[in-house]
């Protein structure tokens, strides 16, 4: 694995045109949505292009800074300018099952697999390659099981602010995942005290009060601390910020 250059902050193809010239020439941009909620699937947004593809839509950024109405607008437009796109998905209970990092592959794994596409590198936001499974964990064979292989994987801090794939396919994970839970909140039934609809599934003060109150639902990933959950002290772990997405 190596680390991109950074450059730009502002989303564009300059970093993509150059690995291209480099002999890469189907790249997949890739960024997670979820990682750090208390409830719900992580989801990873992926979006493949070639030389073919000319600039991105404009006004792709980062899904953290768009609105939500933008952020929805922009999906059918990203969608015709991809050579493919794809939001895979780990559960709550797979999360728990195999952890967060783990997930975050399961879920990156079968969003290559609908794409349909093999790229020849995979772009990463962040500096950490989750994508590709540790020699000696043999637990995610699953992840692939109908012998899709892991592509290699460039990682690129803040790729989802200076790549145009990348910041395209945080956009259909967001907008994907956010759907979903605005669903579960919208039910009118035993979910809607946790105010999804809002915040998502992140750690928000009606979310932690009505985990207090309730405790946790099947939605929620109870391998971690949750307030409500037996034996909790009141703290919350492995949770970002209600600001993160």
């Amino acid at each position: 694995m190596r680390q991109a250059a950074t450059g730009s902050r502002r989303p564009s193809l300059r970093v993509e045109r150059a690995l291209q010239r480099d002999g890469h020439r189907v790249l997949a941009g890739m960024d997670e949505v979820g990682r750090g909620a208390l409830a719900g699937p992580v989801s990873v947004g992926v979006v493949v292009i070639d030389e073919t593809c000319r600039s991105a839509p404009q006004g792709v950024r980062d899904s953290k800074l768009l609105q939500p109405h933008v952020r929805e607008s922009m999906v059918p437009r990203i969608e015709r300018w991809a050579l493919a796109h794809a939001v895979g998905e780990a559960s709550a209970a797979e999360i728990d099952a195999v952890g967060i990092m783990a997930a975050l592959r399961l879920a990156g794994m079968r969003a290559l697999e609908a794409c349909g596409v093999r790229p020849d590198l995979v772009i990463l936001d962040g500096n950490h390659d989750w994508l590709t499974a540790p020699e000696d964990v043999g637990l995610l064979a699953f992840a692939h099981e109908d012998g899709v292989v892991t592509p290699p994987v460039t990682t690129m801090v803040k790729a989802d602010m200076r790549c145009s794939s990348v910041a395209a396919a945080s956009v259909l994970a967001k907008v994907r995942r956010d759907r979903f839970m605005v669903g579960l909140g919208d039910d009118g039934g035993e979910h809607a005290a946790y105010g999804w609809a809002v915040n998502k599934g992140y750690a928000a003060p009606e979310h932690l009060d009505a985990l207090r109150v309730h405790g946790p639902s099947a939605w929620h990933r109870r391998s971690w601390r949750l307030p409500g959950s037996m034996g909790d002290d009141g703290d919350v772990t492995h949770a970002m910020p209600v600001g993160e997405r």
